[in-house]
């Protein structure tokens, strides 16, 4: 058993009621315990004792304090006056039938046990609404901390009392909000910078056509190219930010073709789209230009890394559409296949020149997300890497 699965079997509240259940059992027999060794060890009071011959003549005659000797009565010895000492017991009373079973605690004493009993179930009653209650708001702050750490950072946590756990809640809420604060500053500031690179590089471009000399060749298509992927990267950075940004509008969702698009790509950037296990067409949820995008960035990929064959593949899985992208390259390793979604994450050994930004896995992933989709790489069985888009698709 895992310890998730153990974490929801036994859940802290019971697990805190049933600490104060042990508890207050193991003190009520310690208790009882200590109750009955005492009484059994209670000292009898002093008594004079007498002892006749058979003329009823005094042989012996002494104040002594009995000792109770257990499960067998009294023992106490008596001086003679020969000088000889005896030792005189007297065995436990037999008790009638009907006071058998009820050896101990003696008379009197049996009342105080069922009152600890009874304490012990009321503790026990008494304490199971005091700490669900406190468990309860800790479970509200450790779904509200999940909600959080899953990319909802709008989530705030219930403050309500003056304990631990509102001050933690407060806590939590004042440190969330500056996250939030934050993100959405650098967020904005990155949309705004990358929004007015665009004049600038308009103007780099008019230059260079307008350049006097005319530069080589070469050194124009050198400037082109870093200028397009200027371009390139100030047009990821806007979509990524649009996609961040939840309230951001970033389409209309309607049925979209799924297979359509991804023939459309394929053709495009030269792949091949190998045919699907049905003739219908998998229509899915969203905006066209969004998932255009995804496969697109996904095929680009491919060919980047790779000078063998491209395939794509569009199946359906139960609920499920996915669009597969399948190339002979050099593969990613498993510790990467998650590293690779990351912005501006590369292998190691990628070249610059080799294009790309490092934001185009980063935009995949982002854009199925906002399709209620996902993404991930795995291995291509014949070798290379398989990226896979999955996405819910409509009922046919």
């Amino acid at each position: 058993m895992t310890a998730w699965n153990a974490h929801w079997r036994f859940p802290l509240y019971l697990r805190i009621w049933l600490a104060v259940i042990v508890a207050v059992g193991l003190l009520t027999v310690a208790f009882g315990w200590l109750m009955r060794q005492s009484w059994e060890q209670q000292q009898v009071p002093e008594r004079e004792v007498v002892i006749l011959d058979e003329k009823d003549q005094v042989i012996g005659q002494s104040m002594v304090r009995p000792n109770r000797v257990r499960g067998q009565g009294f023992e106490f010895e008596v001086p003679l006056k020969d000088g000889r000492t005896i030792t005189v017991q007297i065995p436990r009373r037999p008790r009638p039938p009907a006071e058998s079973a009820r050896i101990w605690p003696p008379r009197g004493q049996s009342g105080f046990f069922w009152m600890l009993g009874v304490v012990a179930i009321a503790v026990a009653m008494g304490s199971y609404p005091v700490v669900r209650r406190l468990t309860l708001r800790l479970e509200d702050l450790r779904r509200g901390v999940e909600r959080w750490g899953e990319g909802d950072l709008s989530v705030r946590l219930p403050e309500a009392g003056s304990d631990e756990v509102a001050f933690l809640a407060r806590r939590f809420n004042h440190a969330a909000e500056r996250v939030e604060n934050l993100l959405k500053a650098n967020k904005s500031l990155l949309a705004n910078a990358s929004h007015e690179l665009r004049s600038p590089l308009a103007r780099i471009r008019m230059g260079l056509e307008l350049m006097d000399p005319e530069p080589s060749p070469r050194t124009r298509d050198e400037i082109t190219r870093n200028i397009g992927e200027l371009d390139q990267l100030i047009d990821e950075i806007l979509l990524a930010s649009r996609l961040d940004a939840r309230e951001a509008d970033v389409g209309t969702v309607e049925p979209v073709d799924l297979t359509g698009l991804a023939a459309e790509e394929s053709a495009r950037a030269g792949a091949e789209l190998e045919a699907a296990g049905s003739a219908n067409t998998l229509v899915v949820e969203g905006v066209a230009k969004l998932l255009r995008r995804a496969i697109r960035n996904l095929l680009e990929n491919a060919r980047r890394y790779s000078s063998g064959p491209v395939t794509v593949s569009v199946t359906r899985r139960g609920t499920q559409a996915e669009v597969r992208v399948c190339d002979r390259g050099p593969g990613v390793p498993e510790t990467e296949r998650e590293r690779i979604f990351e912005p501006f994450y590369r292998l190691r050994g990628a070249s610059e020149r080799e294009g790309g930004v490092g934001l185009g896995l980063a935009l995949v992933r982002s854009i199925a997300q906002r399709h209620r989709g996902s993404a991930r790489c795995e291995a291509n069985p014949g070798g290379g890497a398989c990226f896979v888009l999955t996405l819910p698709c409509e009922q046919t």
